[in-house]
């Protein structure tokens, strides 16, 4: 059982027989009546956010979560499939349920898929990639790599992120997919 005591951002709660993630909570002693817990939390399964207030001292129950590394193999008419490393078994997702992840979509690379109660609900990509760069404009003779000269290109899934004067066609560059950001070139 999960205390509105035991809150912290990205705690997982079962309501109303679904999974929600805290977002955001502030314990309020009023100087009038009983302390409470206003809580920002996202449901694991639709991604709606809701905000609710909760008695201090409340419990719920914990979430039948589970989480497993599944590779991406292909999509087919714009299902997703991936299989599961350890058993084999391949699942298929829609363009909705993977569109957070649409740009970090990278075949024969490992995912973390979250299950609730066995049906998968949402698949997360690693925190960093390497993804090769298809398009940007050249680098011109005297640019240098200090400084903060960026410029747009775009990667082999389609994302477009901001990198230094010096990234060329054909590099490899490593992102955080937490927030699509430029972290550095990988050598080959």
């Amino acid at each position: 059982m999960i205390s509105t005591a035991d809150f912290k951002k990205g705690t997982k709660l079962l309501i109303d027989d679904e999974p929600y993630a805290v977002i955001d909570f502030m314990h309020v002693k009023p100087g009038k009546g009983g302390a409470f817990v206003r809580t920002k939390m996202r449901n694991l399964i639709t991604s709606l956010v809701r905000e609710t207030t909760f008695r201090s001292g409340e419990k719920f129950k914990s979430p039948n979560l589970s989480y497993s590394d599944m590779l991406y193999l292909y999509e087919d008419e714009g299902m997703f499939n991936f299989m599961d490393q350890e058993s084999y078994d391949q699942t298929a997702f829609n363009s909705d349920k993977i569109k957070s992840i649409a740009n970090y979509l990278k075949e024969q690379t490992v995912y973390t898929m979250l299950s609730f109660n066995g049906s998968p609900i949402s698949v997360n990509p690693p925190l960093f990639m390497e993804l090769e760069v298809t398009e940007t404009q050249p680098g011109v003779r005297g640019d240098t790599a200090q400084g903060s000269c960026n410029k747009p290109a775009t990667l082999e899934t389609g994302l477009v992120v901001q990198v230094p004067i010096f990234v060329n066609e054909g590099d490899l560059v490593k992102i955080d997919t937490r927030d699509g950001s430029y972290l550095e070139r990988v050598k080959k």
